[in-house]
């Protein structure tokens, strides 16, 4: 019963969303579009959480009227301090989303009093322990956008439209939602923009059946971690993976992430927030992870998921300091500047904690090329770090179609073999793309935690006859492929040959026959 109301909330608020973009469709697309609905959405859930937050105190006090949005913005200032020490910021009755909305239509000024809304709630967080979780948390939200129309009023009026479809969704009160509502609508916007945005979409989005393999990969016989990072975090879906399969209170440290992408960062942020993280329990950063990583101080991390960009350039051996950095240093090689992809593991590995697992989506090249990466496979090898390599199916990801496969990695292991995984048939064509469903994710954590043998499927291998095959790592070279053709006893085809001619033989000598008998009857 629980999950039919589940599925029904989810499927009602898909239906709002999908109504808003086909209401908004044209003026601004797609992938550029979901800043808007996503930015409103924030400032929808932040407006609600502080109202309940302060009217929960208020009413448990004995005040069981009270309504924070409709308090004078002078009463409510009394409230500035503690907010912003507990929540990480403040917003004033006047403010509020429903405050706002309720005005919008009659508001000819509305681009402007959003725009100082917007500035308002970032410098309440300014002096404070949360302001970096804030800055900037609403610059792509541009409500002076020509895209949003040619005009104040025209771009008004799309803004008006926005805050209604935002207003009327059915979000109600998140602690009372049996689905993670506001969460929920993040992700299925993601996932339906990404798709939509090809490549430019996917780069920046991990489909959540992906994700939550590779949480659980991590997880495996724990109920709890201390800290969950992510080097190249993109949206965050694969951080707040955690919080839903091992929930966010057994996240015992936080969430932390580096994201390279500005607006990727922003949305990032914003997805905490929308899954009630709060500002304490992350730690987000904009920068490049290879070059300026942001969390020396944070590390080691416990479990380390992430789908970092595939063959990306960067600078490599041309910054001098890199080949000493401790996080690079130990394979005595860097990875190609024109192929980042090894950078990222070996990054990966360096803040792993001793008792931890990481699980990293890898393009396949890195594991058949020569030169640098495969001195870099040769120490992961020789010093048993890699656990498991698993070779996922094609058509996963937006905007690729290639087999990726899963690298994952421990710094303690109790053998000295990899074990390699043939996942490529476990999904099922949803569309033009491949999916894997929870029976596929289940048979594969299944193969990785049985760690032994299945014939076509599995093979546990020692590390000493990787480094037979140069360090290969392709799952092809160790997993046999079941051969589905047709099986040939030889002695019985050529009995069977030996037969066709015994029996041609016959034939013929009985044609030979039937001929001599009619060129004889010819001449009588």
């Amino acid at each position: 019963m629980a999950n039919s109301i589940k599925e029904q909330e989810r499927e009602e608020l898909h239906k709002a969303i999908w109504n808003i973009a086909n209401d908004l469709r044209g003026s601004v697309d797609g992938w550029d579009f979901k800043q808007y609905v996503l930015g409103f959405m924030f400032y929808r859930y932040i407006s609600e959480n502080i109202t309940n937050y302060i009217n929960q105190g208020e009413r448990t006090a004995g005040a069981v009227d009270f309504d924070y949005a409709k308090l004078s913005d002078s009463e409510a200032e009394v409230a500035r301090e503690d907010m912003v020490s507990t929540k990480g910021f403040f917003i004033l009755p006047s403010q509020l989303f429903c405050n706002v909305r309720s005005k919008a239509k009659n508001d000819e000024n509305l681009n402007e009093t959003l725009e100082k809304v917007f500035n308002a709630i970032e410098d309440s967080a300014k002096g404070s322990e949360s302001e970096d979780d804030f800055k900037g948390l609403f610059d792509d939200l541009d409500v002076n956008s020509n895209k949003l129309g040619p005009t104040v009023a025209k771009r008004n009026e799309k803004l008006v439209k926005i805050m209604n479809s935002i207003g009327e969704m059915k979000l109600g009160d998140y602690k009372d939602n049996t689905i993670d509502a506001f969460g929920d609508a993040y992700e299925f916007l993601m996932g339906m923009y990404a798709s939509n945005a090809g490549k430019s979409g996917g780069e920046y989005y991990t489909p959540q059946e992906v994700s939550e393999l590779l949480t659980r990969l991590t997880v495996v016989g724990k109920t709890e971690v201390n800290k969950v990072y992510d080097p190249a975090c993109g949206s965050g879906s694969l951080l707040l993976k955690f919080a839903k399969i091992l929930g966010k209170n057994n996240v015992r440290n936080g969430f932390y992430g580096q994201e390279i992408n500005l607006t990727t960062y922003n949305l990032c942020r914003i997805n905490m927030f929308l899954h009630d993280i709060d500002f304490d329990k992350f730690d987000i950063a904009c920068e490049d992870t290879l070059i300026s990583p942001q969390h020396w101080d944070d590390e080691p991390f416990e479990a380390i998921v992430s789908n970092p960009p595939y063959s990306v350039k960067w600078v490599g051996e041309d910054n001098t300091l890199l080949i000493n950095d401790p996080r690079f240093s130990p394979a005595g090689v860097l990875a190609p500047k024109s192929k980042a992809d090894l950078a990222f593991i070996m990054h990966s590995l360096s803040w792993l904690s001793a008792n931890g697992t990481a699980a990293i989506v890898c393009f396949p090249g890195i594991f058949y090329r020569g030169g640098a990466e495969q001195k870099i496979r040769k120490y992961l090898i020789d010093n048993n770090f890699i656990d498991c390599i698993i070779q996922l199916p094609d058509n996963l990801f937006f905007g690729t179609s290639i087999a990726t496969c899963i690298m994952v990695l421990k710094k303690a292991k109790n053998d000295n073999a990899t074990l390699f995984i043939d996942a490529s048939k476990y999904c099922v064509k949803v569309t033009n793309n491949n999916k894997l469903t929870d029976d596929n994710i289940n048979d594969i954590l299944k193969l990785f935690t049985d760690r032994k043998d299945a014939d076509y499927i599995a093979k546990l291998v020692e590390n000493s006859v990787i480094e037979e095959n140069n360090y290969n790592l392709s799952v092809s070279t160790y997993v046999e492929k079941e051969d589905t053709k047709e099986k040939i006893d030889i002695k019985v085809l050529n009995a069977k040959i030996k037969d066709i001619v015994a029996h041609e033989d016959v034939l013929r000598k009985e044609i030979d026959k039937i001929i001599a008998d009619i060129e004889g009857g010819n001449n009588e």
